[in-house]
């Protein structure tokens, strides 16, 4: 049955009608990013209820992102970005890679899927600038081989791609995808020989990227995370 004008009127939770005034005045910029919140005394007050609907609405908002709760201090407005709104299941997203190993394999094929066309759009939009970033992030990474420098430069380099691409959110869940898989990408480039093939892999992408070849681009980029894949599993399971 739809929804329509003589359907019911649903009871809302007083927290919850809190933390939609709340979460419109923060839209609105009544209170901006930085900005206290008023204290729960002053809210209570102001809306008319008791000091659980007030906290209740806090958490939520707390959850969301939106604001910061310090002991001791109102809460603060906290600036909402892409990273931020993804840091907020950081953790849900450890705990469900540490429970299965079928979840890193659907995490690694949703990385596969998302950074071949982020790679395929950074070919169509990279300026010489940003082919020349790409190139200085694999010398640092021939000169920190064998260092565990090698892995931040080795991240450096697909961040970079994610960022030229031009869209914040695939840059941001990219950004996040590697940093959620870097306790097990470690062991796919970290040993002898490996760091040469990463390294020579790197420049065939941006050599594609120069040129602005976007299937080439994309083609490389798969080739190269299907190799990491490929390594991985039979590094997990070498019998």
């Amino acid at each position: 049955m739809s929804e329509g004008s003589n359907a019911p009127i649903r009871r809302r939770k007083l927290s919850d009608e809190v933390l939609e005034r709340l979460l419109t005045r923060i839209r609105s910029g009544h209170f901006q990013a930085g900005d206290q919140l008023p204290p729960e005394r002053e809210l209570m007050r102001e809306y008319d209820v008791g000091r659980p609907a007030v906290r209740e609405a806090m958490q939520q908002l707390a959850s969301m992102g939106m604001i910061a709760i310090s002991h001791g201090e109102r809460a603060r407005v906290t600036e909402v970005t892409v990273h931020t709104m993804i840091n907020q299941f950081d953790r849900t997203a450890r705990f469900l890679l540490s429970e299965s190993a079928d979840n890193i394999d659907h995490l690694k094929e949703a990385r596969l899927f998302l950074e071949t066309g982020m790679t395929r759009m950074a070919a169509e939009k990279a300026t010489t600038g940003d082919v020349d970033q790409l190139h200085r992030i694999i010398d640092d990474m021939v000169a920190s081989a064998g260092t565990p420098e090698f892995i931040d430069h080795d991240m450096a380099f697909h961040n970079t791609i994610a960022e030229v691409s031009g869209n914040p959110i695939f840059a941001a869940t990219s950004r996040a995808m590697l940093h959620w898989l870097k306790d097990y990408y470690v062991g796919i480039v970290s040993f002898k020989g490996a760091e040469d093939v990463s390294v020579s892999e790197h420049r065939q992408i941006t050599a594609r990227i120069a040129e602005h070849d976007a299937e080439g681009a994309a083609n490389a980029m798969r080739d190269h995370l299907t190799r990491a894949s490929e390594l991985y599993r039979a590094r997990a399971n070498p019998d």
